[in-house]
């Protein structure tokens, strides 16, 4: 009979370059590499995301606190902003919180249009009007030109123009003319359609924000502003006693910070090659049997 063969050695798992036998890690030790390992992770996500709660609500990091007034701003005119849900999701320099944070008589509204029961302020007034109320978008459309504002304020008498609404829209621009022409047939009823400037132009390429050499935002035409400065052109005109002046250039200061924020948090990214289409240059080679 055969002897029977000696069982052969089980292959180490792991191994060392000098040959000697590494155990196997137990299940309790695996978990406890794993949980600190978690917790590293969970403690950089933390520190990336420490947000100014109480103030701005932006991340630390960027906080505009110090360029916000000490307590809101009283006006005389009712600012209402139709924001989009996704705005705020989807834009970095969303400029509605600082402008709800910087003015007492700011009231948000989200939504893609506005209609009955979208605001109890407009719903008063689209009934029994006691004050003027404009909604600031530009004309696109020449042929149906927009009123200018302050050709608006300066044939108005001081007392018709009294504490107004201003309704503005707030979202990307191809989202704010969607609102915008979604609203029309509620706010034709009561308010009155103007624009600052003549308008955009359409055949013009819109400036960076401030002109600046580093392009943050590309408004797409000339003629357009973002929310918060079209706020502040728009208060400069209506605000009584030069109290414009001063609440404009405190906005456009918080734009600025955030503009300038944003910036130094860019990166740098080098634009690729443009590649060759077939049939032009070296692709027009003829083939090779």
């Amino acid at each position: 009979m055969e002897e029977e063969a000696a069982p052969l050695p089980e292959p180490s798992l792991f191994s060392s370059d000098d040959g000697e036998e590494k155990s196997e890690p137990s299940s309790s030790e695996d978990g406890e590499l794993r949980r600190q390992e978690e917790d590293e992770r969970s403690g950089r996500r933390g520190q990336r995301r420490s947000m100014c709660w109480s103030g701005c609500g932006r991340p630390n990091i960027t906080c505009i606190c110090p360029f916000l007034p000490s307590s809101p701003i009283p006006t005389s005119t009712h600012l209402i902003i139709l924001h989009h849900p996704h705005e705020l999701r989807a834009n970095k320099l969303a400029t509605m919180p600082a402008l709800c944070r910087s003015l007492i008589r700011c009231h948000p509204v989200s939504g893609r249009r506005i209609r009955p029961g979208s605001c109890p302020l407009l719903d008063c007034l689209s009934t029994s009007p006691s004050s003027p109320v404009l909604f600031l978008f530009p004309t696109f459309d020449s042929s149906k030109p927009a009123l200018d504002l302050e050709r608006w304020a300066a044939d108005t008498p001081p007392d018709s123009r009294a504490e107004p609404i201003l309704i503005v829209f707030d979202a990307t621009w191809r989202h704010a003319k969607e609102m915008a022409t979604a609203s029309i047939p509620f706010l034709s009823r009561f308010a009155m359609q103007v624009q600052i400037g003549g308008g955009c132009d359409t055949r013009s390429e819109g400036p960076s924000t401030f002109e600046s050499g580093l392009v943050l935002r590309k408004e797409p035409w000339k003629g357009c502003l973002s929310t918060i400065e079209a706020v502040a052109r728009a208060l400069h005109v209506l605000e009584p006693e030069g109290k414009g002046v001063e609440i404009e250039g405190m906005l456009l200061a918080i734009l600025r910070a955030m503009v300038a924020f944003q910036a130094c948090h860019l990166k740098i990214v080098n634009p690729r090659p443009r590649l060759k289409k077939k049939g032009k240059g070296l692709g027009s080679c003829p083939p090779t049997v």
